[in-house]
């Protein structure tokens, strides 16, 4: 024997190769191989596992249903997000414009009594000049930010935004009218800032609308009174 082998050494048997040949064209005859056919596992007797050509599922995954259940619930988070942001910023829009709006109010307030005798110097014929080019571009600047003036002679009365401080009556009103106004009255926006002092007439009915007292002739009439003798 020769002096490379090694006594305490087994003896290895050569493990066969094996050579899988997976060409889908024979190249010695130069014809397309036939694909093998594969047979689905028989299922077991019991009914258990599988049925035939079913998938397999490795229990270390988790189920497609369990990704878009989670799925699902993150979006319903984010559009639940997205709406609570998109009413704050309403709210705060809101808010703004409610305090802007009630500050110009309050302004226009306390202006008032300027424009009362502003009216009062138109009606006595002192508003000319200078003096009534500055009290018209105050009235035009207030108007723009939203002020406006109401009552007005021959309206309706409206307790809501009139205040009577005179009554008459007419037979010329068909219902409770304005007949003099003694103060304007100022509202902004939708905000009464002051009623108007006003005068009011009430109907009052005329001869020919008062009903007349009918007599019934049978009733006999009051005997004259009788005078006593002394």
């Amino acid at each position: 024997m020769s002096g490379n082998y090694d006594e305490g050494e087994a003896v290895r048997p050569e493990e066969p190769v094996i050579v899988r040949d997976r060409r889908k064209i024979d190249p010695e005859t130069g014809e397309l191989r036939e694909e093998p056919i594969v047979e689905d596992a028989p299922r077991p007797a019991d009914g258990s596992g599988p049925p035939a050509g079913g998938e397999i599922v490795d229990d270390a995954v988790a189920p497609a249903s369990d990704v878009e259940k989670e799925l699902a619930e993150r979006t319903a988070d984010l559009q639940r997000v997205q709406a609570e942001y998109a009413n704050y910023r309403k709210r705060v829009e809101r808010d703004k414009v409610a305090n802007t709006t009630a500050a110009k109010a309050s302004l226009a307030n306390q202006l008032l009594p300027l424009l009362d005798d502003i009216e009062r110097a138109e009606q006595h014929g002192d508003l000319t000049g200078a003096f009534k080019a500055v009290a018209d571009k105050l009235v035009t600047t207030l108007q723009q930010a939203g002020l406006e003036s109401f009552g007005t002679e021959n309206e309706p009365f409206d307790p809501s935004v009139h205040e009577a401080v005179q009554h008459n009556t007419s037979s010329d009103v068909k219902e409770p009218t304005v007949t003099t106004v003694l103060r304007r009255g100022y509202k902004f926006g939708e905000r009464v800032l002051r009623p108007a002092m006003v005068a009011v007439t009430d109907h009052e009915p005329g001869q020919e609308e008062r009903p007349e007292v009918l007599v019934d002739p049978a009733e006999p009439a009051e005997p004259p009174a009788r005078e006593e003798n002394n």
